[in-house]
């Protein structure tokens, strides 16, 4: 007879055939597909196989469902997701940067059937790739033309290869931006094969700096709106009307990069003032790009604006169609752009233009309420109202100052780090940051009631979560 020492085990785990008919599995297989439960189930069982040579005892059977599921939830961990951003940051890089108003996302849920992206309706042939979308830039900016591609580094360095390639661009030492993910614009002038011509110091540049650098090699002078950064101070940069001047002396292209792109004066918003994609124009530029997902509030994508010749121009690029954007851009940057036919609503219309207007006095009111819901709630946690300083964010109007109203949460048995992680954990992750001590819910950035319930029951789940740790660690 054999000793029940002498029983591997191993042996005792379930056959994945049979783990596969439990119910808990059948709902994983229903919810994400029966490959990755599959797999989730395999790596679960290796993991107690190891456990189980190691001399552990056996798991359980409710242990093992438990852990497949948790290897489950691990594995699907990083999948796109909607997050409720209490950050404060408007346009937060590592949150997508604009939320799209409702009449995009409305538009873009509804491309599972054809459109007519590129098909003239009247005549049944083929139609201009974005036709609608430019006709609204035209409309908006007063330029002759306009063309998409799917960022605004994307713009720059089409518009420089276009017309700079093995001829000179000259660029003031102040402009030469670093921007998110070590993006540099020296590196991608370089890449356009234009020949960088720098003038001027890092905090001065004057009109003679370029006119003593304009040769018959001159292709064009670049202007670049440092978006990202302010500098104060004994600080020049030359606007981009004197720039136009230049151009009754010498024939050269004059492109203004405005980075974050601004459709409509920001101070009346109460913020400080950005160029917008209008007054470049207007000013004498020949070319201006920008960015579709941060001060216009819509889809990832890079602008230009200009005269028509050049820009039909870039279209015949060969890199043209390479960096061009796809329909799903197309339709939520049309959507997005309609609303600033009706400038008096985007605060209403438009999530960012919402967030950017709001009072710090009605973040208050809407914070005093919420707050009143979770004292009837018996929670593990310190909270108070606390003021805080919320930013634009995703590289633009860095000098814009927007006080604010947030939560405050503390543990006096869990850290803030931990605090912080549990509210990420939550099936609905909500992103905090901490600060003197505390995390912090900052309320500007925190879209409507939906999100605000949400908020609730993450705190719930953190409060309960550090009642079951202080459970296991006094048992």
């Amino acid at each position: 007879m054999t000793s029940d020492k002498n029983i591997d085990p191993r042996s005792q785990l379930p056959a994945v055939s049979d783990l596969l008919q439990e119910k808990p599995i059948q709902n994983l297989i229903d919810e994400f597909s029966r490959q990755e439960t599959l797999n989730a189930i395999n790596l679960t069982l290796q993991d107690f196989r190891e456990m189980l040579e190691k001399g552990e005892n056996y798991p359980g059977h409710e242990k093992i469902i438990s852990a497949i599921k948790a290897n489950m939830d691990r594995m699907h961990r990083q999948d796109l997701k909607i997050v409720v951003n209490a950050t404060g940051i408007i346009l937060h890089t590592g949150l997508g940067r604009a939320v799209l108003p409702e009449r995009a996302s409305q538009a873009l849920a509804e491309l599972n059937h054809p459109c007519n992206l590129q098909i003239d309706l009247e005549n049944g042939k083929r139609g201009k790739r974005h036709y609608r979308t430019e006709q609204l830039l035209c409309q908006i900016t007063g330029a002759e033309a306009a063309h998409i591609v799917n960022n605004n580094a994307a713009a720059t360095l089409l518009i420089l290869a276009t017309f700079c390639n093995g001829k000179e661009v000259i660029i003031s030492r102040g402009q030469m931006i670093e921007i998110g993910g070590s993006y540099r614009l020296p590196d991608c002038i370089h890449q356009s094969g234009a020949k960088m011509v720098e003038v001027g110091t890092t905090n001065k540049t004057h009109l003679y700096d370029y006119e003593q650098a304009l040769t018959e090699e001159t292709a064009a002078i670049l202007h670049v709106n440092p978006s990202n950064y302010h500098i104060q101070g004994f600080s020049e940069q030359v606007p981009i009307n004197k720039l136009a001047d230049l151009k009754k002396e010498q024939s050269f292209i004059l492109i203004d990069d405005l980075g974050c792109g601004a459709l409509v004066d920001m101070r009346e918003l109460g913020l400080p003032y950005e160029p917008t994609a209008g007054d470049s124009i207007e000013a004498g530029a020949d070319l201006v790009c920008f960015s579709g997902d941060k001060l216009i509030g819509g889809p990832q994508a890079g602008i230009i604006v200009g005269k028509e010749k050049l820009i039909q121009k870039i279209k015949d690029h060969p890199l043209s169609r390479m960096l061009r954007a796809g329909k799903l851009t197309d339709m939520a940057l049309e959507k997005t752009l309609r609303l600033f036919l009706e400038k008096e609503k985007l605060s209403e219309t438009n999530p960012t233009y919402s967030m950017l207007a709001k009072k710090k006095k009605d973040i208050e009111a809407r914070i005093n309420s919420l707050l009143n819901r979770l004292m009837k709630l018996d929670l593990n946690l310190d909270i108070e109202i606390v003021d805080c300083e919320s930013a634009v964010g995703g590289g633009s109007m860095p000098q814009a100052s927007l006080p604010s109203k947030g939560l405050a949460l503390k543990s006096k048995s869990a850290s803030l780090q931990r605090v912080s992680n549990m509210l990420r954990e939550f099936s609905t992750p909500v992103l905090s940051y901490i600060e003197n001590d505390r995390v912090i819910l900052d309320f500007r950035t925190v879209l409507d009631s939906k999100e605000e319930n949400m908020i609730i029951e993450a705190i719930q789940y953190v409060s309960n979560k550090i009642n079951d740790d202080h459970f296991s660690d006094t048992n």
